[in-house]
């Protein structure tokens, strides 16, 4: 027969005795009246003690006999609570848990001593939630967690809400069931509130009874003797009161393993932490295709739960960047995307990507089904937020004012302004990256971010507490600070890349120069943040910013009372940058002229040269290359004062790159050969200051002098030298610079398919960085290239657009060599009155006495036109000029080709021999380049004579 002697045995929790065979309920040995619906609630959640039951599973047990609705049982649970105490006594043993149904959360003792009847668990009194049917992104973690837990024995699954640290748990003990011989329990501590009842939770769970308030004792007298894994989830609430327990019992029985999960460690002995990252996400700034932003888990989840809502879903090669940005938007958190997907089949995905930025994203509802705390990201990030200590939530706030990563220095200043001391800050922020509600960045130096759906939860607390303004001023205040000290350590000629390792810091930058110039920011602040920002701008070749930035500055100067130096900074800035963005206009040519008399005050040679490099390439802009040339040989006794080596080439190649514009060819290679030595003080010489690098510029200048002055050969290698040496300084308007004047080099050789690689290469490179004059000029090389290759109609229409551009810009030092270029094409398109007009507008462009380094090819090409007029004796004339021009200017490039054209004249009004005697020599005197196309058609030319 069974054992009936302890049917009735008393179930007790708190001070309460329940009765279930009899019917009957004590508080402290007393009889305690209670109706009977109310009394059979109260057993069967005994009977189910520490689940969650069910509202329709409750109605089901206790009105079998009639039906009746949700309303019923709310009045019985009512009654419950309130015979159980006052309310929220009651309400601390029987849970109401939203949207599922109702728990009796206590741990229940039986009377009979433990120790005299010890319980061995007759199997999971908390079944195993089912695993995923399938899930994404995870076999590596599952396969990780589960050799980790065979290994250690005490494994904890660690990271932010929503991450899915419980659907990994479960597959993993979904695995273990078989080395366990299903002695596999699953703790779900969610739902708990009173942590004196852990020990009980973990009781209940395993089927145990027990009758003492502490069930410790118990718990270890079964789980010695057994092979147990036990599943303790969403620890983080009561990690307190659960770590020490979880410590004792795994060092004391040693057949147990723990699996646990929760938003931090808990920093016991023995414990392995396993930190479960977000979901792979496509990067950014990579163009992926559908297929390939498919590859990735974050994707792949949010196309699978938006499939499961709108049938026939599929993803669009449209749709599929907007899936990328949202992914990483939300962090490749599981429930962030689950939530975002929700969404789609009310706004679309492109209205969904839209709708990230709103805090109203942070109350979209998920699964009905879900545990409340994941059914919104707010009700989420609400969970971990309310368990912090005041500190702590503080410090929280004040971090979520940075955009992107940052530094503990910089947390600690946004801190400090939260009245956090320095010792209780760093406590926090360790406290808070082992909640995982800070995240570290992969990086040279460590930085920290917040998630961005944490930012933007804790970003409305910080607002809601009216602290938004105080934190934001601090954050002004530490970048102004933080960038002021960088300018100054890398003040002078010879600093290269001051701020080139602190690029990460751009988001924060952008921010607190927003708020400081906003209706609520600090105009002063500001001015002198933008000051401080001005050279960081330049040197990550952010042109439109540092525009944008230091035009407000300089507007919010107060002239009288501003400093000079700082002044003097915003302008040498705000010069380059309109020079880059805006054009070439006289606003350039102010600010560098302004900046120039602040530092001549200050008598700051070093910055004095750094206006003057400023002044120079802007003169040079604007075709007044004897300006420029001035500019350098002012230069020369700044750098004598300087005594420095670096000063001294910077202001040789300066005065180089003039004499190549003008004209002088052997000059400019005497002045810039230095540029090919590799000389440490000659390299990257205040390249962040003024947003190229000089040696560059000279380097350009001296392959085009090998060209000009008849070494084809080494033209060739110094041009493909410059672009090499530009693309490892990887700075934007250098490789620019390279790729505009080097182009010219294989396009006077005749080498076509190089000179394409590089015009398509220069056309990219400007479009994606913004650079509108480079642009221009990669459309009417494209145009001259197109005109070489017979493309007559193309090529004119490319050169017409180009320098409509470059004229409204003021972008002069190409205008003419594309005027050159157009009038050639509209000759051999038999439009010579219109080509004939070209070229002499062009020529009348060159100031003085015509001195400029194209000014002998403008005139063979009028040559040319007059030649296909019929005006051969004022053809012979101009090629004459052409000729003597090109030898003053010791062009011998030019020269042979001015040659070649008045060779033909000849040839055709029968005098070869003459021709002869012209060409041959000029042919003798290279050494090199004989297959270049000039040279060729020389040397065709000289066959026919001599036939």
């Amino acid at each position: 027969m069974p054992d009936t002697s302890d049917q009735d045995s008393p179930i007790s929790f708190g001070p309460f005795q329940l009765f279930a065979s009899s019917r009957r309920l004590e508080k402290d040995g007393a009889p305690l009246h209670l109706g009977g619906r109310a009394l059979d609630i109260l057993i069967f959640l005994a009977e189910r003690a520490g689940q969650v039951v069910d509202k329709r599973e409750l109605i089901k047990r206790v009105w079998s006999d009639v039906t009746v609705d949700e309303g019923s049982l709310r009045f019985h649970i009512t009654t419950l609570r309130k015979a159980l105490g006052d309310a929220g006594e009651g309400s601390r043993y029987v849970i109401n848990v939203p949207g599922r149904g109702y728990c009796l959360a206590a741990p229940l003792l039986r009377s009979t001593p433990f120790h005299s009847r010890p319980t061995q668990p007759a199997g999971p009194a908390h079944p195993l939630p089912s695993p995923l049917a399938r899930m994404i992104g995870r076999d590596e973690a599952v396969e990780q967690v589960s050799t980790e837990l065979a290994a250690h024995r005490f494994v904890t699954i660690v990271g932010p809400g929503g991450i899915g640290k419980t659907s990994v748990a479960v597959a993993v003990a979904h695995r273990a069931l078989e080395t366990f011989d299903g002695q596999v329990y699953f703790v779900d501590f969610g739902a708990l509130s009173d942590t004196s009842l852990v020990a009980g939770t973990i009781a209940a769970a395993l089927g145990l009874t027990v009758n003492s308030d502490d069930p410790a004792p118990g718990l270890l007298t079964v789980l010695r003797s057994r092979r147990t894994l036990l599943v303790f989830d969403s620890c983080e609430h009561v990690i307190d009161e659960l770590a020490p327990l979880a410590e004792r019992i795994v060092q004391e029985a040693p057949g147990l393993h723990v699996l646990a999960t929760s938003r931090e460690s808990f920093r016991t002995e023995g414990e392995r932490v396993h930190r479960l990252l977000p979901l792979a996400c496509p990067p950014e700034g990579v163009e992926l295709g559908m297929a390939e932003v498919l590859t990735y888990p974050a994707s792949q989840l949010f196309v699978e739960r938006i499939a499961e809502s709108l049938s026939g879903f599929e993803l669009s090669e449209e749709d599929a960047p907007l899936v990328a940005e949202i992914c990483r938007r939300l962090d490749g958190i599981a429930l962030a995307i689950e939530l975002a997907a929700g969404r789609v089949d009310a706004y679309g995905i492109a209205g969904t990507a839209s709708l990230l930025d709103s805090r109203f994203s942070l109350l979209w509802r998920g699964r009905r089904t879900a545990i409340p705390r994941h059914q919104t990201l707010s009700a989420a990030l609400a969970w971990s937020y309310d368990l912090l200590p005041a500190a702590e939530s503080a410090v929280l706030r004040g971090l979520s004012v940075f955009v992107g990563p940052f530094t503990l220095e910089a947390a600690l200043a946004v801190a400090l302004s939260q009245g956090i001391g320095e010792f209780q800050a760093v406590e926090a922020i360790s406290n808070l990256l082992s909640k995982s509600l800070i995240a570290t960045v992969p990086a040279e130096r460590l930085r920290y971010r917040l998630l961005d759906t944490t930012r933007t939860f804790v970003g409305g607390k910080l607002v809601e507490n009216g602290e938004a303004d105080r934190v934001e001023r601090a954050h002004a205040e530490y970048f102004r600070d933080f960038l002021r000290d960088i300018a100054l350590k890398s003040a002078g000629l010879k600093s290269t890349g001051g701020f080139l390792p602190y690029a990460d810091h751009l988001p924060n930058v952008r921010a607190a120069l927003t708020w400081s110039f906003s209706d609520r920011g600090d105009r002063t602040i500001g001015v002198d943040l933008a000051a401080s920002a001005a050279q960081f701008f330049l040197e990550l070749t952010l042109l439109t910013e540092c525009y944008r930035w230091t035009r407000q500055a300089l507007a919010s100067l107060d002239k009288p009372a501003a400093d000079v130096r700082q002044e003097m900074t915003l302008q040498a800035a705000h010069g380059v940058s309109v020079m880059f963005t805006q054009g070439n206009t006289e606003a350039v040519r102010s600010a560098f002229t302004r900046g120039l008399q602040l530092a001549e005050e200050l008598e700051d040679l070093h910055w004095q040269l750094w206006l003057l490099r400023g002044l120079h390439i802007y003169l040079t802009r604007v075709g007044d290359f004897h300006g420029a040339l001035g500019t350098g040989e002012r230069g020369e006794g700044v750098a004598q004062k300087l005594n420095d080596p670096a000063a001294t080439f910077n202001v040789e190649w300066m005065v180089g790159v003039a004499h190549h514009l003008i004209g002088n060819q052997h000059e400019a290679v005497r002045f810039c050969e230095s540029a090919m030595v590799h000389n440490p003080d000659s390299q990257r010489l205040n390249i962040g200051h003024l947003g190229y690098d000089d040696r560059i510029v000279a380097l350009v200048a001296l392959a085009r002098g090998l060209w000009l002055t008849g070494r084809p050969d080494r033209a060739i290698e110094a041009a493909r030298y410059t672009v090499r040496e530009a693309e490892q300084l990887e700075q934007p308007l250098t490789l620019g610079i390279s790729l505009i004047w080097t182009i010219y080099v294989f396009l006077w050789v005749g080498d076509w398919a190089n000179a394409e690689i590089l015009i398509e290469r220069l056309i990219d490179h400007s479009a994606r960085h913004f650079l509108g004059p480079y642009h221009a000029v990669g459309i009417g090389q494209k145009g001259e290239l197109l005109l070489r290759r017979g493309d007559l109609a193309a090529g004119i229409e490319h050169l017409r657009a180009s320098q409509a551009t470059l004229y409204a810009t003021r972008h002069r030092i190409m205008t003419t060599v594309f005027a050159t270029a157009l009038a050639e094409g509209l000759a051999a398109q038999n439009h010579a009155v219109e080509a004939l007009s070209t070229i002499d507008e062009a020529i009348a462009e060159i100031p003085g006495h015509g001195e400029s380094f194209d000014m002998p090819e403008m005139l063979r090409v009028k040559g040319d036109i007059l030649i296909r007029s019929g005006e051969a004796a004022e053809a012979e004339r101009i090629f004459r000029k052409s000729l003597d021009l090109s030898r003053r200017q010791s062009a011998l490039g030019w020269e042979l080709r001015a040659a070649i054209s008045l060779g033909h004249v000849w040839q055709q009004s029968g005098r070869a021999g003459d021709a002869r005697a012209l060409l041959a020599p000029l042919v003798a005197r290279y050494g090199e380049g004989l297959q270049t196309r000039d040279l060729i058609a020389a040397n065709e030319l000289l066959g026919a004579l001599n036939r």
